[in-house]
């Protein structure tokens, strides 16, 4: 009896103790365990260097007992995973998916509960969701929260916007953790509806480098049917603990079993470059669930949007007066509306010319002049144009000149209006062949007391991607929730805005020099941007005289940002006669590609600088953006990524010598030379500046 009584215990202690799991190179390791009270713990740790100081694991649930604590350790299952697959559109034509997995199965001995932990540990960081199998004592259930916790092991520099669960429009802090504090941010960087609740909660993801030069970002991945994660801080301690964006009434999710949450990521590495060329985000997600991919295609587009940021021209029809005919209740135009289909063909006009494959056209459907900040339930019915702008006739002349136009869905924050009138409005692309549409999410949500980030919403930005994609057709959202690697599983999700935009810089403080040299490792994890750049026009100064707005780049970093900034979906956002005064420059735009077979991120820094090489999808040609801060930079860049043995013409657009993003931007030079895989490059970079290159072979 002695014999079986020792025998049990030492098997309960057995499973009681969890195996470290480890990245395929052995270069990060993960611990896992449940402490005296059956409460999941982790730890990882960089090159046996501790990363992740021992965090707990769990979930809060609604009116029943949490998940987490009082575990005890049934099983662990572990494999490895090492299989190449091939994204429909995307950075590299092939992406290998290496891993090595652990599951933990946990077991609530007084609530019968069962919580499964996975774990998945790449070369490039770890990976965690929760799974709740099917059970009978865990069906429907609500998360009240989140338990999962990040404890740091310092106070590292950190680049971070607030908990905003509106919005991510704002300019990037960069601090130490010991600092982070919203009361001391200048509001005026953002245009959320400043649903911050705590001043030191921040988004994820959140980028990161320690004092010894370890780069650290956390963030998430498939998000689908849940919240968007936040963070919550205690300075003192460099401890961050997941926050979920609550509904209207304060609960976090609706579940029922056999479900997933969303998985937590930390990337890793002393090498900057491993973060922002990460495809760990892209790999969480489900493959793709869309059989015929053959309607998603990359495209360059022009459109009447950007003269309305700078006040050119207007998106309602009756200017901001509202001017009505008494009689008839009809608008009267004030003169300034801006899609109108004289315009429109006017941009169909330069697009045909240059060989872009689109036409976006805002404010063409009625509505406008009652849309922003009323909260009204039905506003746009995304059907009905406004009398200055004649569908067909538009489609027809589009068509003739083999343009394709691109139709905008604006929904003033009334999704349940927007999702009522769905089908009808995807029946009207079909009917003018519109190939993709542009989403906005401007305003407060109705269903009131919903957010952008919350669980509704999320679900919400799914299914609109999921009914395009049972039309044939693509979808580019704005004012979204931020992407978390879903358009592998869904493709045609082809882009997205989420983050602080191009726009900003036609009417606000605008973004700082450094604010794309961020982007790319936080923002652009999670997936392609429509960031909008090529702005050559940057003072703001030459559309009304008492503007002192300006873009905060050089022209040339405009250019740079075709390559840096990765998107299928790309604009060349200037107006038309701006680009005819530097035909020259704008023949980077016409030539740079969307779709890309490989790409070489060859330097980075979070906050100073990213040099990018991409080569183009189906071509020999090789691209390179670089961009810089608001410093100058000087560097020299090994050409070693082209093909050996093939001699190149380099065409560089490069900034002036007397260049400057505030007093002289628009100084560049472009200069042609020979070069090869052996060559090396020196460029020169001005204050918020950029160099932008085009390889070509010649042989």
């Amino acid at each position: 009896m002695k014999y079986v009584y020792w025998s049990c215990c030492l098997l309960l202690s057995t499973l009681m103790i969890a195996q470290s799991a480890f990245s395929p190179s052995k270069k990060i390791s993960l611990d896992f365990k449940l402490n005296d009270f059956g409460k999941p713990v982790y730890t990882v740790a960089y090159q046996s260097q501790k990363i992740i100081n021992p965090s707990f694991l769990g979930i809060e649930l609604k009116d029943t007992d949490d998940l987490d604590s009082d575990f005890t350790l049934l099983k662990q299952e572990t494999k490895s995973v090492d299989e190449p697959w091939n994204p429909v559109l995307g950075e590299q034509s092939t992406i290998q998916n290496k891993y090595n997995q652990v599951t933990y199965f946990l077991y609530q001995k007084e609530t019968k509960r069962k919580l499964n932990i996975i774990f998945k540990v790449y070369d490039e960081g770890v990976a965690f969701r929760y799974e709740f199998p099917k059970q009978e004592k865990l069906n429907y259930f609500i998360i009240s929260d989140e338990k999962s916790e990040f404890n740091l092991t310092g106070d590292h520099k950190a680049f971070w916007i607030p908990g905003d669960y509106d919005s991510q429009e704002y300019a990037y802090a960069e601090t130490k953790l010991s600092e982070v504090n919203t009361d001391n941010l200048d509001m005026n960087n953002g245009i959320g509806l400043k649903t911050i609740k705590d001043k030191y909660r921040v988004q994820s993801p959140l980028m990161m480098k320690s004092e010894d030069g370890i780069y650290l970002n956390i963030f998430e991945a498939a998000v689908v049917n849940y919240p968007v994660m936040h963070l919550d801080l205690i300075p003192t301690k460099f401890k961050l603990s997941s926050h979920l964006v609550p509904n209207a009434i304060g609960d976090k999710a609706y579940l029922q079993t056999p479900c997933v949450s969303p998985w937590r990521t930390i990337m890793i590495s002393n090498d900057a470059r491993d973060i922002v060329s990460s495809k760990m985000i892209l790999n969480l997600n489900e493959p793709c669930k869309i059989e015929d991919t053959s309607f998603i295609k990359p495209m360059k587009y022009v459109g009447i949007w950007w003269e309305m940021h700078v006040g050119k021209s207007t998106w309602d029809y009756a200017g901001s007066q509202n001017a009505q005919n008494t009689a008839t209740q009809e608008l009267i135009p004030s003169g300034k509306h801006g899609a109108t289909t004289a315009n429109t063909k006017r941009y169909i006009d330069f697009a045909a010319k240059h060989g872009f494959d689109g036409v976006l056209v805002e404010g063409w459907n009625v509505g406008w002049e009652d849309w922003y900040g009323n909260w009204k339930e039905e506003v746009f019915d995304f059907t009905t144009p406004y009398p200055d702008f004649d569908l067909k006739e538009i489609n027809d002349y589009a068509k003739s000149k083999g343009v394709k136009m691109i139709m905008h869905h604006e929904t003033s924050g009334s999704v349940a209006n927007y999702e009522r009138h769905l089908d009808r409005a995807l029946n009207l692309m079909k009917v003018y062949q519109y190939p993709a549409a542009k989403s906005g999410y401007v305003g407060k949500i109705i269903p009131r007391g919903e957010f952008h980030d919350g669980q509704t919403m999320v679900n919400h930005y799914n299914h609109v991607a999921r009914r395009f994609a049972d039309y044939k057709m693509m979808v580019n959202s704005h004012e979204s929730s931020r992407p978390t690697g879903y358009h592998r599983t869904y493709p045609n999700y082809i882009a997205a805005e989420a983050a602080r935009g191009n726009e900003f810089n036609a009417w606000s403080v605008g973004n700082p020099p450094s604010h794309e040299t961020i982007l790319p490792f936080t923002r652009l994890l999670g997936g392609p941007m429509d960031y909008t750049p090529g702005i050559f026009e940057t003072k703001m100064s030459v559309y009304d005289s008492n503007k002192k707005e300006q873009v905060h780049t050089t022209l040339t970093k405009q250019l740079a940002l075709y390559v840096t900034m990765y998107s299928p979906l790309q604009m060349a956002a200037d107006l038309p006669e701006n680009y005819e005064k530097h035909l020259d420059a704008f023949q980077f735009i016409k030539d740079v590609g969307v779709d890309w077979q490989e790409s070489r991120y060859l330097e980075a820094e979070p906050g100073d600088y990213l040099t990018v090489a991409r080569k183009e999808k189906g071509s020999e040609n090789w691209y390179l953006g670089a961009i810089t801060d608001e410093n100058e930079r000087k560097t020299e860049i090994a050409l070693d990524f082209l093909s050996p043995n093939v001699k190149y013409k380099a065409v560089v657009y490069q900034d002036g010598k007397n260049a400057d993003w505030k007093d002289n931007p628009k100084s560049y030079e472009i200069k042609t030379m020979e070069v090869t895989a052996k060559s090396k490059i020196k460029l020169n970079l001005a204050k918020g500046g950029g160099t932008a290159i085009r390889f070509i072979p010649m042989n």
